[in-house]
């Protein structure tokens, strides 16, 4: 095959054994890679209903198509396991060195089983597997750990994911860094830390060969050129984080856990302020020109010297959502959660549900006792020391950390039965995974998009959000075309996500984020790469097949109607203020879209897949065990 390798590796952390499976070419056709490759290679690998956090929870790596060729934002893999979050899949994506070094060693996928008796290293050398005792490389944070790794092997191109301190502790929102990106969110950290598994490293030496290199070449320099142009200039200039003041416009950005839709010192904490203040280089991830990570630092006060890069989505959870509007802070939170290898999200939500539960009266200041504060403190919004504390006490699970750690599903219930409260209403989360920043009161297509996303509370796996900012439809209100937007747009997003292509080149195509733009280029790329004949129907299949796969394992673990809800604020809770205030997703409005989802992705009415539906997608086995 071109493109591929046709191998997937297996490798046993209990018996130490490793072994070769080959999959057919239409297997490669119709799961592609990333994460529908993962999913399924999950889907095949694990045993249903098993513990996220035993040795029968698999790791699932699946390499992108593109990785280690010329096609821009083409460096991305896919990573796969049951989620200790949430309960149901855990998928995510991350890019940069690590896949381009996984493909040049050969191998399309990695799965890996069991559990280690003693922290290890896994070193893929080629075809060679090498357990490598990782226990001096316990306590190191994301970065060191990588930096130890190839300073013991002599060879900077070794590349390497690798999870921190959090993982270590089985943080469940624990994520997996590689080159300084993160695949982040459903707390894959922590299974790899239930499996003793500190890190994967890489060192590939061979080429990656395509069928039309001169097509693909080609193409590829026309969307590079593209992707230097006015299509991606924001993300180029200010990053993701331009949407705080977007946002706030709007109505919708996430502020004091969520009771608010502007925060009055959004300027403070906006990209434009930060690009200003504390720039200090824009960094691109192997094969892309667009550059989009903002690496800042803190200049003065209590956290100089503090740094890391600055997206959008862990800026609002660590910053406004905090009652924070301090940039120092920010970045120093940001910084505890990339370097002790925490969803910096989660990290952000999960302090806010703590901090509005303490200005309720659940949590009094001896709750929160610790070394540093060992008569407690009090986390009031704003409180940036006490939200440091509060991120390093989740790291290390110290105190009322321990408890944190477990995210705002958890938490909440816990404190719930002992204490007799209600947290779980300001408990934001959507099947256990931390809400993203953007208000769904005031964002009702995007609202069932989050309910019935397979991984939770997650923007990126639903792109419902765009019609509703960019006006294709009244945000506030509803009507039957919602369903089909919002499936449209799930599908639309799994595309780029199994490739995998980062969501950024989107507009480089012919500068509109449609399949019309995009669909007939991806063809091309797709057959330059492999020698396939695709087609713009068979690039719409690529979105429908992963989503339904990841559909598939949830099904299988027990997922009903009920699972796909939100938070009781976005029912009951409307905002006083801002461009969105007065506005809810009511329960009856909620169990509509759904209606109008489930019928628009051809399912039944209590969202499980007819067995036609999957045999038509070439998906016979996955019909028998789950199809109605």
């Amino acid at each position: 095959m071109y493109g591929y390798s046709g191998k997937i590796l297996h490798i046993d952390l209990t018996t130490r054994k490793s072994w070769t499976e080959r999959k057919p070419e239409e297997w490669y056709k119709i799961y592609i890679g990333g994460v529908s490759m993962a999913a399924r290679l999950l889907w095949e690998n694990i045993k249903p209903g098993c513990d996220p956090l035993s040795p029968d929870n698999p790791i699932c790596i699946a390499n992108g198509m593109f990785a280690g060729t010329p096609v821009p934002v083409g460096g991305k893999y896919g990573l796969a396991s049951k989620s200790p979050l949430t309960g149901f899949i855990g998928d995510s994506l991350s890019g940069s060195w690590f896949p381009v070094a996984l493909k040049r060693s050969g191998w399309d996928a990695i799965v890996i089983h069991g559990a280690s008796a003693e922290w290890v290293n896994v070193f893929i050398d080629d075809d060679r597997v090498m357990f490598r005792d990782a226990r001096k490389l316990v306590g190191l944070n994301t970065y060191e750990t990588e930096e130890a790794i190839r300073e013991e092997l002599l060879d900077d191109q070794v590349r390497s994911a690798t999870i921190g301190p959090g993982g270590e502790k089985l943080v469940r929102f624990a994520n997996v860094t590689n080159d300084g990106r993160q695949a982040g969110r459903t707390g894959h950290g922590a299974v790899w830390g239930s499996k003793k598994l500190k890190a994967v490293s890489v060192r590939g030496t061979r080429g990656v060969v395509v069928a039309d290199p001169d097509t693909l070449m080609k193409l590829s320099f026309d969307i590079t050129q593209q992707a230097q142009g006015p299509y991606t200039v924001k993300y180029r200039v200010l990053g993701t984080a331009t949407n705080v003041l977007n946002m706030n416009k709007l109505g919708l950005l996430p502020t004091r856990n969520f009771q608010q839709g502007v925060f009055e010192m959004a300027e403070q904490v906006s990209g434009e302020y930060m690009e200003e203040h504390h720039k200090v280089k824009k960094i691109a991830c192997a094969q892309c020109p667009i550059a989009c990570e903002q690496v800042s630092a803190a200049k003065q006060g209590l956290y100089a010297g503090a740094m890391t890069g600055i997206e959008y989505e862990c800026l609002f959870a660590n910053g406004p959502n905090l009652g924070i509007g301090d940039m120092n802070a920010v970045i120093k939170l940001i910084e505890i959660a990339d370097r002790g290898g925490v969803d910096a999200m989660s990290q952000g939500v999960t302090i806010s549900w703590a901090m509005e539960s303490f200005e309720r009266g659940v949590f009094k200041k001896e709750d929160f006792k610790c070394k540093k504060y060992p008569e407690g403190f009090e986390p009031n919004f704003g409180n940036a020391e006490a939200a440091v504390t509060l991120a390093e006490m989740i790291r290390d699970r110290e105190g009322i950390g321990d408890l944190l750690a477990e995210g705002t599903r958890i938490a909440s219930r816990r404190v719930d039965a002992e204490r007799g409260t209600e947290s779980y209403k300001w408990a934001m989360h959507i099947k256990g995974l931390e809400c993203p920043g953007y208000d769904a009161r005031g964002l009702k297509t995007f609202s069932v998009g989050l309910a019935a996303g397979t991984r939770g509370g997650c923007h990126n796996r639903s792109a419902a959000y765009d019609p509703d900012i960019q006006g294709e439809v009244n945000r506030f209100t509803i009507d039957e075309t919602r369903g089909k937007v919002a499936a449209d747009t799930e599908e639309y997003a799994a595309v780029y996500d199994t490739l995998p292509l980062c969501k950024f080149i989107r507009r480089c195509f012919t500068g509109k984020a449609d399949r019309a733009g995009a669909w007939p280029t991806i063809a091309k790329l797709i057959n330059a790469t492999t020698g396939w004949n695709f087609g713009y129907e068979d690039v719409d299949l690529i979105g429908v097949r992963a989503h339904t796969i990841k559909k598939a394992f949830n099904i299988r673990e027990g997922w009903t109607r009920a699972d796909d809800h939100l938070p009781y604020r976005w029912h009951h809770d409307p905002m006083k203020e801002g461009a969105s205030a007065g506005h809810v997703v009511t329960e009856e409005e909620l169990e509509y879209l759904k209606d109008l989802y489930y019928a628009a992705k051809g399912w039944t009415k209590e969202g499980l897949i007819p067995k036609a539906k999957l045999i038509e997608l070439g998906m016979e086995d996955v019909a028998e065990a789950i199809g109605v």
